[in-house]
C-alpha cells in the first residue's frame, strides 16, 4: 500500500486518529523530546548512527549508505518481529524521523508493503517542532485560567492537586518541569526535561482541556527551573483572574518541612543549596541560616527564610506580573492537610460561575 504524507501542521490537528505514533530516530534524539505518545523504534541506535555518520564522512558516502541500509534492514526486521505481527490490516500508524527521510522511509516502506496504511509527517520531527511552536499560542489564548496566587509554603501545589481530584481542569507547571520553581526547588533524582521535551508537554496538556472550562494553575515566574514557560502561556496567565491562597504562617513551615522533608534528612544538602542565596542576601545572612541548620532549628530556618527571603520577593513579584490579583477571591483552607484542600477547592469550583469580586 503507498505511503502517505501528512504536513507537520496538519498532524497535530489529527494526532488522535492514529494508532500508534512512531518515532524512528535514535534513543537520545527519542529522550530530548517527541511527539507526545510516540513510541521509539529506531531504525539506527545511537552507536550506529555515529558510525554512519563518521564512514559517510572519513570514507565515503556510498559506502556509508551501503552499511546504513544492512543495519537499517537488520534493526526494522526486529521491531517488526517484535511490535508488528500481532497488528491487523486496518492498522494505521504514523511514522517521523528527524526531517521525513531516509530513516523514517526505510521503516514506512516496508510497513507499507506489508498491507498498512502508514503516513510519514512531511519535514518529520523538525518540522513538527516548528509547527509545534506555532500552535502553543494560539492554545494558551484560547482558555480561560484561574491562576492560584500564595507565598512559599501557602500550598499551591497542595490546591491543585485538591482540585484535580475534585474534577477540575488543572495545569501542573511545576509537574510538568519536574521543578518546584525556586533557589530550593531542585528535586534529587528527577531531572528537569529538555525545553523542547517542556513545550511538547505543554502543548499536549493545553491541546486535552475543555475551552468552556476554567483551567487552574499556579502563578509562575516565566522560568521554572532551568525551564522558560512560552511566552503566550505567561502572557495569558498573568491576565487572567486570580486566586488568594492564605494559610498561617505555622502551617507553611509544616507544609515546607513535609513536602522538603529530603532537605531534613540530609541537613548538608539544605545548606549547600542555601549558598546560592549568598549573592542576593549576603553571606552574613547566610551563614546564619545555615547555622541554624546544623544547630538542628530548621523550623527556625525556614520561617526566617520566609520572612527575609521569599515573603518580601513573592509579594514584589505577584503585584508587580499578575495584573489582577488585586481583586483576587480569597481562598484560606483550614489547614495544610489534603482534606482541608479539598474542601476548599469544592468551594473554588462552585464560585466558577459566580462574577470575581470588585477592587477597592
Amino acid at each position: 500500500m503507498p505511503v502517505a504524507t501528512l504536513s507537520a501542521g496538519d498532524a497535530l490537528r489529527r494526532l488522535a486518529e492514529f494508532d500508534t505514533i512512531i518515532d524512528a530516530r535514535t534513543e537520545d534524539e527519542h529522550a530530548l523530546d517527541h511527539v507526545p505518545g510516540a513510541l521509539n523504534w529506531p531504525t539506527l541506535d545511537n552507536a550506529e548512527r555515529i558510525d554512519i555518520g563518521t564512514m559517510y564522512k572519513q570514507v565515503s558516502a556510498f559506502e556509508a549508505k551501503k552499511r546504513g541500509a544492512a543495519l537499517a534492514a537488520r534493526n526494522i526486521a526486529a521491531h517488526i518481529e517484535r511490535e508488528v505481527l500481532d497488528k491487523p490490516k486496518g492498522w494505521r500508524p504514523l511514522v517521523y524521523c528527524w526531517r521525513g527521510g531516509n530513516r523514517s522511509g526505510a521503516l514506512a516502506t516496508i510497513l507499507g508493503a506489508i498491507g498498512f496504511q502508514v503516513t510519514l509527517i512531511d519535514g518529520g520531527y523538525k518540522a513538527w517542532r516548528a509547527a509545534l511552536v506555532d500552535d502553543l499560542p494560539r492554545l494558551a489564548e484560547g482558555l480561560r485560567y484561574r491562576v492560584v496566587c500564595g507565598p512559599t509554603g501557602s500550598g499551591k501545589t497542595r490546591l491543585l492537586h485538591a482540585l484535580a481530584a475534585e474534577g477540575a481542569q488543572v495545569l501542573d507547571l511545576e509537574g510538568l518541569a519536574c521543578h518546584r520553581s525556586s533557589v530550593l526547588g531542585h528535586l534529587p533524582g528527577q531531572p528537569q526535561p529538555s525545553q523542547k521535551g517542556f513545550d511538547s508537554l505543554l502543548w499536549d496538556a493545553l491541546r486535552r482541556f475543555d475551552p468552556g472550562r476554567p483551567v487552574y494553575a499556579e502563578s509562575e515566574s516565566k522560568k521554572v527551573g532551568n525551564l522558560r514557560v512560552p511566552d503566550g502561556l505567561m502572557d495569558a496567565l498573568r491576565a487572567s483572574e486570580c486566586i488568594a491562597l492564605r494559610l498561617s504562617d505555622e502551617e507553611r513551615v509544616a507544609l515546607l518541612l513535609e513536602d522538603y522533608d529530603y532537605f531534613v534528612r540530609d541537613p548538608e544538602l539544605l545548606i549547600g543549596r542555601l549558598q546560592a542565596l549568598r549573592a542576593v542576601r549576603g553571606g552574613e545572612v547566610v551563614n546564619g541560616w545555615i547555622g541554624l541548620v546544623r544547630a538542628g532549628r530548621t523550623p527556625d530556618m525556614v520561617r526566617d527564610l520566609l520572612a527575609q527571603h521569599y515573603d518580601p520577593t513573592y509579594a514584589a513579584s505577584t503585584s508587580r506580573n499578575f495584573r489582577r490579583f488585586a481583586e483576587a477571591l480569597p481562598c484560606e483552607p483550614a489547614d495544610r492537610s489534603m482534606a482541608a484542600m479539598r474542601a476548599a477547592a469544592r468551594r473554588l469550583i462552585d464560585s466558577e460561575t459566580a462574577p470575581a469580586p470588585k477592587a477597592g
